[in-house]
């Protein structure tokens, strides 16, 4: 099959324009991905009480979320190497990239299910959960953790949907299993009075469902790629590839969750209202980050594009616009949260003082998300460009190195919330002058390649 220039919009069109119609499909994706768990955290805190709340929105979230993200981080090389193959107009490479990716994503989630069934109590333990959260804590993890399969593949299809341009398609799933999450929540934890157990039940089989749409959707995409279950298979050089790219992608992602994790124990120490308060926070927290994660992919997926069909004018405008976009979208939100903080916390949880601890934590750290935005605009140009050694050194050093020393020296000497909390603004202002330096050499070094 003889390779061909693929012709798109990210290729040609306005570049705002086109970083937009796709950046609002993965936001507004992100939105209810979200809502997964948002719904679970609201349906359990009203309905069951605080300790339910602070059992899935403490420990447990972030225990699931750091062997996720790290398997996620971990395949986003087919993504780097999908956008760039289409650029390139390399079809026949690009299937193979698709094909293995799933192939590592089926055998990787049952390794992950068991050994995340099997650790989940030891885990647990580690991060100082209280007692009393403990049972459900596990019962959560447990049935997340079988489910393994639906999440890694979902996320899998998704990611290369997004790759090869198509950001619309993976919303319109998330749309639905998130309304079959919410349905299956209300009537497992409302109606059947399944507690912790039922919300896991309604996540996994949310997921299930949306596993099953994107798969069937690069099945039917014929125009870029042929996708097939029969193909699906190992292709020894590109999984080395795909591995290469991602394993630092998926360190990086494991060093802000096992960072996390240090913090929720740090945070477990001062109560279960305050852990709920945390629990409630990260809720609402969020909204910012999948509005600025939504413009951190659609730069890899426009940058790839470009770099791969050599037009660095187009990668170099792309990243600033971005940027200046998610300085809006950080300065926009900051001040929604702060000024409707209140009432937001009272939606998930009527506990005057979880409420009064939850608000003052956000007035503390959203002034700081302006700082950030470099941080995800900048690496995920760098990825864009199959540049992922470096950004993930800066972030173990920046995120977890400096962060740890932060909890186990400046918190243990001065043991109070605001200090606890505060590693984060530190930490961002530390990663984004790091990441703004190194663009700029990474920048000049591939225009002297180009040119030559």
């Amino acid at each position: 099959m003889s390779d061909t220039k693929v012709k798109n919009g990210i290729l040609e069109g306005v570049i705002w324009k086109q970083l937009l119609l796709f950046f609002f499909p993965i936001m507004i994706g992100s939105f209810f991905q979200q809502l997964y768990n948002t719904a679970d955290a609201l349906i359990l805190g009203r309905e069951v009480g605080k300790e339910a709340l602070a059992a899935v929105g403490g420990s447990a979230a972030l225990i699931s979320g750091l062997l996720v993200n790290f398997f996620m981080g971990l395949t986003s090389g087919a993504g780097i190497i999908a956008s760039q193959m289409l650029g390139a107009g390399n079809r026949e490479r690009l299937n193979d990239s698709i094909h293995t990716i799933y192939a590592f994503s089926i055998v990787g989630s049952i390794v992950f299910a068991i050994v995340g069934i099997v650790a989940s109590p030891t885990l647990l333990t580690w991060m100082n959960t209280a007692p009393e959260l403990m049972e459900d804590s596990i019962v959560y993890l447990q049935i997340y953790f079988a489910g393994s399969l639906f999440v890694f593949i979902y996320n899998t299809g998704a990611s290369i949907l997004r790759a090869l341009g198509d950001s619309k398609r993976p919303l319109y799933y998330l749309i639905v299993c998130c309304i079959i999450n919410i349905i299956l929540d209300i009537v497992m934890v409302s109606v059947l009075k399944m507690g912790v157990a039922g919300v896991a039940i309604a996540t996994v089989t949310a997921q299930a469902v949306s596993a099953v749409l994107v798969t069937q959707a690069l099945m039917r995409e014929k125009e870029l790629c042929d996708f097939s279950l029969r193909k699906i298979r190992f292709h020894g050089e590109l999984l080395k590839s795909e591995l290469f790219l991602g394993f630092p992608s998926g360190v990086q992602a494991s060093m802000y969750n096992i960072s996390n994790m240090l913090v929720q124990s740090s945070i477990n120490s001062f109560g279960t209202d305050t852990t709920a308060a945390w629990a409630a926070y990260g809720k609402l927290d969020a909204i910012f980050w999948m509005m600025s994660g939504a413009l951190g992919i659609a730069i890899t997926t426009f940058v790839g594009q470009n770099y791969g069909a050599g037009n660095m004018d187009r990668v170099k405008k792309s990243v600033k616009i971005g940027l200046f976009m998610d300085i809006g979208i950080s300065v926009v939100m900051g001040i929604l949260l702060i000024v409707a903080r209140v009432p937001l916390f009272g939606v998930f949880c009527e506990d005057a003082a979880v409420v009064e601890i939850g608000a003052h934590m956000l007035f503390l750290l959203t002034p700081f998300y302006c700082v950030y935005v470099f941080t995800e605009i900048y690496s995920g140009a760098l990825r864009g460009m199959g540049d992922v050694v470096v950004p993930m050194v800066i972030t173990m050093f920046g995120v977890c190195v400096v962060r740890v020393l932060w909890i186990m020296i400046v918190a243990k000497a001065f043991p109070t919330l605001e200090v606890v909390i505060f590693n984060y603004p530190v930490t961002w202002i530390l990663s984004a002058v790091a990441f703004i330096i190194y663009y700029r050499y990474k920048i000049k070094k591939v225009d002297e390649i180009f040119k030559r």
